[in-house]
């Protein structure tokens, strides 16, 4: 797919060089101003139950919601078989430990926070490993040795060449004849109805009738005159569910709001904003056929494809997720044509729930998302310049055909910098931040999932519109999604998770107004038995997801963390290990945030010296884990770790030199 409209380089007003940076166009058009009003009629929405897979916290099949994973490994002490190994760490490592602070909250069962950290400690002492190293893991408690700086590692901003070329391959939901002029206007071409399109509100076919003169309204003009009414006035909750009942009638007695009744309930009046908030949500929801002005394709499987769209469009699509108006999207039941899509439409979240502090968890979803809507909707003089949404956010779904040969991976291991303190988010910023994703994009953001993807997106409430066009991702594919603003920060995980505050997001941007914020959502498996994740087949399988969302330029270095554990049961020490493989295979360092274990951090930074020490390469690595899963299975237990047994690996190779 090649639709891309015409750049003949971004100077003017921005001061941009871009010489030779072109996007090609596709058709021509005539653009309108964004701020256009609304004024033409369609068709509205019906509700589908959230079709969540997000790191254990949301049942696949029931959509009942389950505790989620502390997130924390214990601490598994042994004895080391190697007493002299270990005075000599204790001897040379510095008195200098990894602090073991109070996480906020973690990663798709466990990983990182996502709050402002007081910044990772860097540790230099002397440390030398001896090749032959004990074969079971270290006591904890062990110094953290000397790990990579992470003012040393790479960053978007490092490779501003590479992120200012055009963008090819990508439908371009602006003018770039306005954009070179510091204009973002919407790019206008002829609408579809397809099946290989968004299905947009406003472009719903009318329904036919014999007598033309008593025609019943369309769904959009229903939608519209509903959301009008919004517009005029102080609203009540009870005003907002009746808009929406009106252009959802096969709903009625099915959809609940009490979630959205307990945020306005609970809010002491001086915070909740909805009375002035919701008729500039309506009327931000009406712009969108002035905003969208040519079709939104679907991000299919087995497709490299990419969205560029502007953060204006972006709110207007969600606002109409928010007024639940898009249609043929509430229904995820095997066979229906958005099966595996995830649901867009809010209303799930605005849906009641049974557990006293699963609506208080709502609440707080709410406000994150209501404090978003309340900056969208600010008039740019009333707020931070360095806040104003006015650039652009690309999705673009990566597919990777065939994967490497992991027994031909003759490279060594990249740097690493792993810390205990710190977030993927605040920490990583800059780099390429891993979201611990779900199948369907967002996990149950929109439900009642609270773990490191949901608050994510949360925090970052542009990445959810990603939901209206990303089917389920297969093991070969990725999401990643470039530019989008932080607007909220937050404390606590799970249960324990509360909005924060807002944040003015200063992350600078690039030629194309994308901030230097680069976001790769991959899925890893989820064990009901921790054991299955010891086979062959299984740590492939992650190894080349690991790789599809670590490949390809520039070679930023990765944030990450305990991708996949926790809830979904994975071996955190075993997961590390795997993304250092895959990161190594696509030439990337790594900052890793241990999310507050202090044994965590020391046990990988250990295994990743002891690595690099004795030069053992990705495909060496690979021969060892899967002689490990035979062991593991054949025995049905393993008489040791993984890390144990990787060292009794290194151990007689050392003997045989």
């Amino acid at each position: 797919m090649s639709d891309r409209n015409n750049s003949d380089g971004m100077r003017g007003c921005f001061n941009w060089d871009n010489s030779g940076n072109t996007v090609d166009p596709s058709s021509s058009g005539n653009p309108k101003k964004q701020h256009s009003s609304a004024n033409s009629m369609g068709k509205g929405a019906t509700h589908q139950p959230a079709s969540n897979e997000t790191a254990g916290q949301v049942d696949t099949k029931t959509s009942t919601p389950r505790p989620a994973d502390s997130g924390r490994n214990e601490a598994r002490e042994k004895t080391s078989t190697s007493t002299e190994n270990t005075e000599k760490i204790n001897k040379k490592a510095k008195t200098d430990e990894v602090q073991n602070s109070k996480p906020t909250h973690s990663a798709s069962g466990e990983s990182s926070s996502n709050r402002p950290s007081q910044g990772s400690p860097m540790y230099t002492s002397n440390y030398s490993l001896d090749a032959s190293s004990s074969g079971t893991r270290s006591k904890p408690g062990i110094q953290l040795g000397p790990t990579y700086p992470i003012q040393n590692l790479k960053k978007m901003q490092d490779f501003s060449a590479e992120f200012d070329k055009k963008l090819m391959g990508h439908r371009i939901m602006i003018d770039m004849k306005y954009f070179e002029r510091c204009l973002i206007v919407p790019y206008e071409r002829t609408h579809v109805w397809d099946s290989n399109h968004v299905k947009l509100p406003h472009l719903y076919p009318r329904s036919q009738s014999h007598n033309k003169a008593y025609a019943p309204p369309s769904r959009w003009e229903a939608t519209y005159n509903a959301l009008l009414k919004l517009t005029k006035g102080s609203n009540s909750i009870g005003d907002v569910e009746t808009a929406i009942m009106s252009y959802n009638s096969n709903n009625k007695g099915k959809w609940t709001f009490d979630a959205l009744y307990h945020y306005g309930q609970r809010l002491h009046k001086m915070e909740n904003n909805l009375s002035s908030l919701i008729p500039k949500m309506a009327k931000l929801a009406l712009e969108l056929p002035a905003l969208i002005k040519q079709p939104i394709p679907l991000l299919r499987p087995q497709q490299n494809q990419a969205i560029t769209m502007s953060q204006q469009q972006i709110s207007c699509l969600l606002a109409n997720a928010f007024f639940c108006t898009f249609p043929h999207r509430n229904n995820t039941k095997h066979g229906s044509e958005y099966a595996n899509f995830p649901t867009i439409n809010f209303s799930s979240l605005f849906a009641n729930e049974r557990l006293q502090d699963r609506l208080d968890q709502k609440v707080e979803k709410l406000r994150a998302i209501f404090h978003y809507f309340d900056t969208v909707t600010k008039e740019s003089h009333d707020q931070d310049p360095a806040s104003t949404p006015d650039g652009l956010v690309s999705f673009e779904r990566i597919c990777i055909p065939k994967m490497p040969d992991w027994n031909k991976q003759k490279m060594p291991l990249r740097n690493l910098h792993i810390s205990a303190e710190g977030s993927i988010e605040h920490e990583g910023t800059g780099m390429l931040q891993v979201d611990f994703a779900s199948k369907y994009i967002g996990g149950g953001v929109l439900g009642s999932g609270l773990v490191q993807e949901e608050i994510l997106f949360l925090m970052c409430p542009e990445l959810i519109v990603a939901r209206l066009f990303t089917e389920k991702l297969a093991d070969n594919e990725c999401l990643m999604i470039t530019g989008p603003q932080m607007y909220s920060l937050s404390s606590g995980y799970s249960r324990s998770f509360s909005w924060g505050s807002p944040n003015i997001d200063r992350t600078k941007r690039d030629t194309w107004k994308r901030r230097y914020r680069q976001i790769v959502a991959i899925d890893a498996l989820e064990f009901k038995n921790p054991k299955d994740q010891y086979t062959k087949e299984n740590i492939t399988r992650e190894l080349n997801k690991a790789f599809v969302g670590f490949q390809g330029n520039p070679k930023t270095a990765i944030a990450t963390g305990n991708w996949g554990c926790g809830a979904f049961k994975g071996d955190s020490n075993l997961k590390a290990l795997i993304q250092l493989m895959a990161a190594a295979a696509a030439e990337r360092d790594m900052a890793y945030f241990a999310f507050g274990n202090k044994t965590l951090a020391s046990e990988v930074w250990e295994m990743h010296a002891i690595l690099t020490k004795n030069n053992v390469t990705v495909d060496k690595l690979y021969k060892w884990l899967k002689e490990y899963c035979q062991q593991y299975t054949s025995k049905h237990h393993s008489p040791t770790d993984v890390y144990g047994f990787i060292k009794l690996k290194i151990g007689h190779m050392a003997s045989l030199l």
